[in-house]
């Protein structure tokens, strides 16, 4: 054993690669270089990844086993000492891992410079943001599978309740706002079936990379991996520290989340309207006007459609800052951090609100069925009695569009038209044609699966339901 003589051991952690330089860094260059103003979210990662090391050093004989031990409870006593506050990450350390590193230093002295033996910041930092990222993952998913849980319970209480569905904004077929709703939880299923695989590709442990070409110590990387719950180690060094697929791959899974959430905020924002006046949202998740004292807004749905160009940016920024990197690590790839934080905080942010208000409004159902009652809506099945009378469907398609013409002409729908009208159109058409376009008979006689009938809405439940809870 040997040691350096550095008459002061915290100033010399201050950077870890200090001495090849004969100047002190300009302030200037340490504020622009610095990161930790948004890494320093990684520090519990980054211990533990560090403990891990350590324990990885100490069982090969890397390191003497006395001193790993020591390097494992000074690390435990730092994570403990940052989560009861008694100690404070200092803002101008330049990353969280010099921070550690000299926090750990400063308290076991040269034992804890043995710490980033085998070891680099690139293939430190590409573990540590794994880390994060399979737990935000997590509580991300968590919050999806919460509001299709309230999505679900929205859609049984609302099976029945007629609404009309729309194509290009106009009236098109009836069905059920609770089928209105199983859509968006068909969206969010995909989204948590997206985030599994991001996580299933991420969970592969870059540690032992080193700067980019591995190194000579006879490192067991798949202990590290089963000490972090890794499921496999990278195979090659370069990628292993210069990859940063999974931070775009979560962002443009983000991005779908968002535009989701944008897509349904954009109704409800239609829906709170006096021109539609489908639904009231609760006054708990509503704002007013400094003006008008009559306004009601939907400001969360606005602000969740507005926050969506956040996340796209947050995507656009990763695509742009590793589009033209050579290989291996580039100090352009600290800027993947601030993106890929700042989307999973919005995500999480927009979910966080927009859960309680969709659970909290009211559904104006006598407003949604006589929606349905105009707009001609139940022409496809004033056509498909036709069909079913034997009539050509083209034939069939004609004869009722004549009929959606002659109601507009007198001011009628096609409930109110007299029977005799129909029988001048078309001379195939009888009294049955009343009840083939009676709007609740137009909605479950669509028993195809995926449909609006409400014994297809239940096995969409129960189907959406064994997806979150198993």
């Amino acid at each position: 054993m040997f040691a350096l003589n550095f008459t002061n051991e915290v100033n010399f952690m201050a950077q870890l690669w200090k001495g090849r330089f004969k100047k002190e860094l300009a302030k200037e260059t340490n504020d622009f270089n610095s990161s930790i103003k948004f890494d320093s979210r990684m520090f519990e990662e980054d211990i533990k990844g560090s403990i891990a090391h350590a324990t990885m050093l100490g069982a090969t004989g890397i390191i003497d086993k006395s001193e790993s031990d020591k390097i494992v409870d000074g690390l435990n006593g730092i994570l403990d000492d940052i989560k009861s506050g008694k100690l404070k990450i200092d803002m101008s350390a330049e990353d969280i891992h010099t921070f550690v590193e000299g926090e750990l230093t400063a308290r076991l002295g040269q034992t804890g410079k043995r710490l980033h033996t085998a070891r680099s910041r690139n293939d430190q930092v590409a573990l540590d943001i794994r880390m994060v990222l399979k737990k935000e993952i997590d509580e991300i998913s968590e919050k999806i599978k919460g509001l299709i849980e309230v999505l679900c319970n929205k859609a049984e209480e609302n099976k029945s309740v007629i609404m009309p569905g729309y194509t290009h904004l106009q009236r098109a077929q009836p069905i059920t706002f609770g089928h209105h709703l199983m859509a968006y939880t068909s969206m969010l299923l995909r989204d948590l079936d997206r985030l599994s695989d991001v996580k299933r590709r991420m969970n592969v442990l870059p540690l032992g990379s080193g700067a980019l070409a591995g190194t000579t110590y006879p490192l067991d990387r798949n202990m590290v991996a089963e000490l972090l719950g890794f499921d496999s180690v990278s195979s090659n060094s370069l990628d292993g520290v210069s990859d940063r697929d999974f931070c775009i791959e979560l962002a443009s899974a983000l991005s779908l989340v968002m535009v989701h959430l944008s897509r349904f905020s954009e109704e409800i924002i239609m829906w709170c309207s006096w021109e539609f006046k489908f639904v009231e949202l609760d006054d708990a998740f509503s704002t007013g006007s400094s003006i008008m004292p009559q306004k009601k807004n939907p400001d969360i749905a606005e602000l969740v459609r507005g926050k969506s160009g956040r996340v796209f940016g947050d995507l656009t920024a990763l695509l742009t800052v590793m589009k033209g990197i050579a290989l291996a690590y580039n100090k352009d790839m600290q800027e993947d951090k601030e993106a890929i934080f700042d989307a999973v905080d919005t995500v999480k942010m927009c979910l966080n609100a927009f859960t309680p208000m969709i659970d909290t409004m009211t559904v104006l159902k006598d407003n949604m069925r006589n929606a349905a009652a105009k707009g001609f809506i139940n022409a496809t099945d004033c056509a498909d009695y036709l069909v079913g009378k034997g009539l050509p469907f083209r034939d069939a398609y004609k004869a009722t569009g004549e009929l959606v013409a002659l109601c507009i002409d007198k001011g009628l729908t096609l409930e109110t038209l007299p029977i005799e009208e129909y029988k001048k159109v078309c001379d195939i058409f009888d009294e049955g044609v009343c009840e083939a376009i009676n709007l609740e008979k137009c909605v479950n006689d669509r028993l195809v699966e995926g449909g609006p009938s409400v014994s297809s809405i239940e096995n969409q439940i129960k189907k959406a339901r064994e997806i979150i809870n198993k």
